[in-house]
């Protein structure tokens, strides 16, 4: 008799984030590689419930359809996509030489040694044939295909023979490039340059190129800036032709054009920003409306109606998608006319705004809401200091209106945290410099309430904003739209970080979204001046996902709003132009945008925007270095703020942070603990982990690498 066969246990999970989800799905088609599915059988196949990650499923449906992993049969019905033994994935380059390949197609990194990379490159999109398995845990492979490569020019320095040279690029590269004598372009020996790739022989070690810029001698500010943004690809000049189409716009408005907006120039009005900031692109008013009403308007340049689709001005934006923050040095998405000048909200000047207008009453409760093209007059610049001492000592210019202003983002705060709003408020590294960008001092920058009101207002209005277009009854309505999403934490890592924090006494509760963020919270205040604080707010931003632009609305987890988006500074973010157009295009009553076409151009946003904080991280860490180089031989007090398998990372009381070579470790054999965060003496057991306090001297500074070394010292 033939045995029974058992069902299929249904595989259920606490929770699900948008990537974990994503896996699960592929998952469920690995076991029916024939079988078709629709969003209705995988939630129940994977004991899911609740709407919001119902709803979700499609989401990841739509992604795994988009990435070629799955392929939509039917309308709703969805099948794996045949690849044989091969899978697609991005190269993430190791010390060691070899590549780790990641993909959503299989669970773990995929390992390619240095021989079977093909001349694949660091962020390189390739395909990889998988081998039969060899090992236990390890999937290993070979890249068969090169799809897409993450870039083609590079920087470096210059080493020179008599008949050659070769570019030395910086970053994680794996490879020197070859430079014939007369490809050199100029270039002298121990100069910094950008190379582009021409060619790569098969058999070559290594591939050939042209120099295409010259840079300048390494070690002068302007060189080594200019070095960083050529590193991650961002643009060092505004071409000729966009300068010009800049120039051409007047700075003067037309009357028709005002005739056709809200005036709100008779209102009170001001922009709150940093001391050195030139382009104001927010601005508040506030006028009582009655007894307990205030109306508050939330006022931002309107770059759109300068800027507009298909001309070169529109092209050159979107191609940046985002200003660039150096140490030294603002690299704007806009020409200097148009950020600082003709958008600027400068005061004692008729400018031109997109507006968000809110009634709200003495607890912060919006009672009424309008959006549109208005234009303003700005009464009065403040620096948040200036804001900073009339709310601490309510005297100044408006402190009437400051002070309410005031009083109500603290209560909008208040509600923002009562619905599992996350509080991180990290700290700003910040230089004093010279006029040759030699670092003089390090200070911090830390949120006062100032900061606090004006972000609190941008959040209300970018949250009800995409509360206006999202939030629809019938899905049929919805409209395609730009969202600033942010996916829950990975349940797997937070419950590490829990590990972790237990250590120090601490704890958090994981059972639901608003307990994690509740208890993330009093954590937050718990650590607030202590020694672990900035490892334990460390190591919870890094259990987060980061947020990133999208038209498909998963939420913001970390805001706790349903729906947000970034609508309040298109000077130097494209997608709040993005937005502005898309809002302007649905209150006109305008049909549902191109989903598609949306998509990519905030995959694009996204990317630029993860360049930008890339090369603003780089530009710090250069002036770190370049600031500790002449205290070489100084012992300092430290924090551990990183453990790896190739040594410990301890971070300074001035947050320059250095490393401690695993080789310096000479006093026993240290095995990595990954889940601990800990080195452990093979022999001796002790260890040294994350957070613990330690004492180091300086034994090197390497501007080239951006990198401090440390020697600890044991007492």
């Amino acid at each position: 008799m033939a045995k029974k066969k058992k069902p299929r246990k249904k595989k259920i999970f606490q929770s699900f984030n948008k990537k974990r989800l994503k896996k699960a799905i592929l998952n469920v088609f690995y076991e029916d590689p024939q079988k078709t599915f629709n969003y209705k059988q995988l939630a129940a196949f994977l004991g899911v419930k609740d709407p919001a990650t119902r709803k979700l499923i499609n989401v990841a449906l739509e992604e795994l359809t988009e990435n070629e992993n799955l392929e939509q049969v039917q309308r709703g019905k969805f099948k794996l996509k045949s690849r044989g033994g091969y899978i697609c994935g991005k190269v993430e380059l190791q010390r060691q030489g070899f590549a780790n390949i990641i993909s959503e197609e299989v669970n773990q990194p995929v390992l390619v040694s240095q021989r079977n990379l093909n001349h694949a490159m660091e962020g390189d999109k390739v395909r990889v044939y998988l081998y039969a398995r060899r090992k236990k845990h390890q999937l290993e492979g070979e890249v068969s295909e090169i799809l897409e490569r993450a870039k083609s020019v590079f920087v470096g320095t210059i080493e020179r023979s008599r008949n050659f040279a070769f570019l030395i690029p910086v970053g994680k590269v794996g490879f020197d490039i070859f430079i014939p004598t007369e490809k050199l372009n100029g270039a002298k020996d121990g100069q910094k340059a950008i190379a582009k790739i021409t060619e790569w022989p098969s058999k070559a070690k290594s591939p050939f190129g042209e120099i295409i810029e010259v840079l300048g001698n390494a070690g002068e500010n302007e060189t080594e800036m200019h070095a960083i943004l050529a590193e991650f690809d961002l643009p060092l000049h505004f071409p000729e032709n966009v300068l010009k189409a800049a120039e051409k716009i007047p700075l003067e408005i037309p009357e028709e054009e005002i005739r056709n907006r809200r005036d709100m120039r008779d209102v009170t009005t001001f922009t709150v920003d940093p001391h050195d900031a030139k382009d104001f692109d927010d601005a508040l008013s506030l006028k009582k409306v009655s007894e307990d009403v205030w109306e508050v308007g939330i006022h931002i340049a309107d770059v759109s109606y300068y800027v507009r689709p298909n001309t070169i001005l529109d092209d050159e934006a979107y191609n940046r998608a985002t200003s660039v923050y150096l140490v030294d040095r603002v690299v704007p998405m806009l020409p200097e006319k148009l950020s600082n000048g003709v958008c600027s909200l400068r005061p004692n000047e008729d400018k031109l705004c997109y507006s968000a207008v809110f009634h709200l009453n003495s607890e912060a409760d919006v009672l009424k809401q309008w959006f549109g093209r208005t234009v303003i007059h700005s009464n009065r610049r403040f620096t948040y200091e200036e804001a900073q001492e009339i709310i601490e000592t309510g005297e100044g210019d408006l402190k009437d209106d400051v002070l309410m202003l005031d009083s109500l983002a603290k209560k909008l705060r208040d509600q923002r945290f009562k619905y599992g709003s996350l509080a991180f408020d990290r700290i700003e590294v910040k230089f004093e410099i010279d006029e040759t960008g030699k670092p003089l001092s390090i200070y911090f920058k830390e949120s006062k309430d100032s900061n606090k009101m004006i972000e609190e207002f941008m959040l209300l209005a970018n949250k009800k904003v995409a509360e206006y277009i999202g939030k629809v009854k019938d899905s049929r309505q919805e409209k395609t739209f730009v969202y600033r999403i942010h996916d829950k934490p990975d349940p797997e890592k937070l419950e590490n970080f829990n590990h972790f924090i237990k250590k120090f006494g601490y704890g958090i509760q994981t059972t639901s979204s608003k307990l994690i963020s509740k208890t993330m919270n009093n954590l937050m205040n718990e650590v607030k001046g202590k020694s672990e604080q900035n490892v334990i707010e460390t190591l919870a931003i890094r259990s987060m996902a980061k947020a990133e632009y999208s038209t498909r609305n998963i939420g913001h987890y970390g805001l706790g709003f349903e729906f947000y988006s970034h609508f309040t500074s298109p000077i130097r973010r494209y997608p709040d132009v993005m937005v502005h157009r898309l809002l302007d295009r649905y209150l006109e009553g305008g049909r549902s945008a191109n989903a598609q076409k949306y998509e990519d151009m905030c995959k694009h946003s996204s990317e630029m925007e993860g360049r930008a904080a890339s090369a603003e991280r780089s530009s710090i860490k250069y002036k770190q270095v370049e600031f500790m180089k002449d205290k070489i031989g100084e012992i300092l007090p430290g924090v551990i703020s990183g453990v790896t398998d190739w040594g410990i990372y301890v971070e300074l009381e001035n947050k320059c942070e250095g490393m401690v070579p695993i080789r310096e470790l000479d006093d026993d054999f240290y095995i990595f603990d990954e889940k601990n965060y800990c080195l452990v003496g093979k022999h001796s057991k002790r260890t040294y982990q994350l957070g613990e306090e330690v004492k180091v001297e300086i034994i090197r500074a390497n501007l080239e690498r951006k990198q401090l070394d440390f020697k600890l010292v044991v007492e």
